[in-house]
């Protein structure tokens, strides 16, 4: 059932993802060549009936592509001209490049949505809502009621960023600033070290809950909101280095990730689904070439100057940025099955 959820959960983003790109490609008069869901060789293909796209499944299931002419093929030199990517307006070009990341956006939302419905929602307050008088947090003067609003110097705006910044400072000493009515005062709290060799605050902070169908449209926008800020500070993570490369988990490591989350209920697939959703949205717009974000790149920069960037420079870009990507997959695939070892 692991192995099951994992491929439902991947499968579902990759696919809407790659469909966005499909239908909006259709919708332009691109030609697609081919629909394919995962990498790797072939396990098989159809055509349907007056069209020209093959539809594939291929083997290893992380990732897909719609093959567009124009991106560079051989097979391209059979197509009409017009019917290339770049004979196309630039606005039909940007929304074809950019409508894999905004389905997956979409069905984020409707996926928290969901969950808002049946399971209610919290609000984005970080409200003390239990504290166990054994443990440091209490010790130290954290009290059931009390917002927090600073962690160390971080000013908090969600439940997502204040899970992050205790995650950041996991088995340190953390200073939380709160405010208790019209009252803000600051609480130094040294975390306990358990048996396990885990570290233990003893406090539990969730916003206030709320069930109905507004609380659950405000719940659905605001978590995707907050969870793409946590992208970004994460990523920032990664470059200055406060976290490593050996953080990242490929589809191996998620194994683990989901065989835990389907313990837990139906709606946590859900959650982490819609979770996915958004890494993989957040992702493929960054800059990088071989990425969504790396053709819209290249797509500002044509209408910033004021002409197309060579075709020929712009897919071998893509082609070198590919193959980087497939080795920093290798490298996390490497990192997934060391902690599987150990």
């Amino acid at each position: 059932m692991t192995l099951i959820y994992l491929l439902l959960v991947l499968g579902i983003n990759i696919l809407v993802h790659e469909f966005g790109h499909f239908i909006f490609a259709k919708k332009a008069g691109i030609y697609v060549h081919e629909f394919s869901i995962g990498m790797g060789p072939r396990l098989f293909k159809f055509n349907r009936k007056n069209d020209e796209t093959t539809y594939s499944i291929r083997l290893f299931p992380i990732g897909g592509s719609v093959q567009l002419a124009g991106e560079g093929t051989e097979d391209d030199r059979d197509i009409p001209k017009d019917r290339l990517l770049q004979s196309k307006p630039w606005l039909s070009r940007f929304l074809t490049i950019i409508a894999g990341v905004l389905f997956n956006y979409l069905l984020a939302i409707v996926l928290f949505f969901i969950i808002g419905l049946f399971n209610g929602t919290t609000t984005n307050d970080v409200i003390v809502q239990y504290i166990s008088e054994d443990y440091p947090a209490y010790i130290a003067g954290m009290r059931e009621g009390q917002k927090i609003v600073k962690v160390d110097n971080v000013n908090i705006y969600s439940n997502e960023q204040f899970l992050l910044e205790l995650q950041m400072r996991y088995g340190d000493p953390i200073t939380f600033t709160v405010k208790d009515n019209n009252d803000t005062k600051t609480i130094t709290v040294i975390p306990k070290e358990t048996a396990e060799k885990e570290y233990k605050w003893g406090f539990l902070a969730l916003g206030e809950y709320k069930e109905g169908f507004i609380a659950s449209v405000k719940y659905a926008f605001v978590k995707t909101w907050n969870l793409t800020i946590q992208m970004g500070i994460i990523i920032s993570y990664l470059i200055t280095g406060k976290i490593g490369l050996n953080s990242l988990a490929g589809p191996i490591g998620m194994y683990n990730v989901v065989g835990e989350v389907a313990k837990a209920g139906f709606m946590d697939v859900l959650y982490l689904t819609a979770l996915i959703g958004i890494n993989v949205g957040f992702i493929n717009l960054l800059p990088i070439p071989a990425f969504d974000g790396g053709r819209l790149l290249f797509l500002w920069i044509e209408k910033i100057k004021g002409s197309p960037v060579n075709p020929d420079l712009e897919n071998n870009i893509h082609a070198v940025g590919f193959i980087l990507l497939m080795l920093l997959t290798v490298l996390v695939a490497f990192n997934d099955i060391i902690r599987l070892m150990n």
